[in-house]
């Protein structure tokens, strides 16, 4: 592992919003889904800061953004208090393989913790091998109990239908 320099996080506010956007569609390019991300600027302020619906931390290192944690509060029934939900988390490129995904994973497990959450889950794509490696490294557990299943907007509205 290359020499590691030391990472600072803070929470985004609302005169991020561009720099989030720019972070999800580096994601998104990532992923192999560009075309994925209908999100807007606007659209982010209204949900994150106007409706206070999710957060993101930003892992900082001598001042400069090198990756995000787009994130919100769920609450599962079974254990009867909150949880987070990892929707996002990136690391750039230039700054993988140095420890500071990890350094973000424990940051979010000790937000967790403070919050009184039961639990903290996310998601991986199936192809992202190195990724699933990474979590299952940090003792996280992969569900095979369940599938996740997707209703978008044009799907919501054929429901009510």
């Amino acid at each position: 592992m290359s020499e590691q320099q030391k990472v600072t996080f803070r929470y985004a506010v609302r005169e991020d919003v561009a720099l989030i956007l720019r972070f999800i569609k580096k994601l998104a390019e990532y992923e192999k889904i560009p075309e994925a991300v209908y999100a807007t600027e606007e659209f982010l302020e209204e949900w994150m800061f106007d409706k206070q619906r999710a957060e993101v931390i930003f892992a900082q290192i001598d001042g400069k953004e090198i990756g995000f944690v787009f994130f919100y509060q769920t609450f599962p029934a079974y254990l009867g208090k909150g949880g987070i939900y990892i929707d996002d988390l990136y690391v750039d490129l230039e700054y993988r393989g140095k420890g500071y995904g990890k350094q973000m994973i424990k940051y979010m497990a000790r937000t967790a913790l403070e919050r009184d959450c039961g639990r903290m889950e996310w998601c991986c794509l199936n192809w992202n091998q190195s990724s699933m490696d990474f979590y299952r490294s940090m003792g996280a557990i992969p569900l095979d109990e369940c599938t996740i299943f997707r209703a978008p907007e044009n799907v919501l509205k054929m429901i009510i239908e």
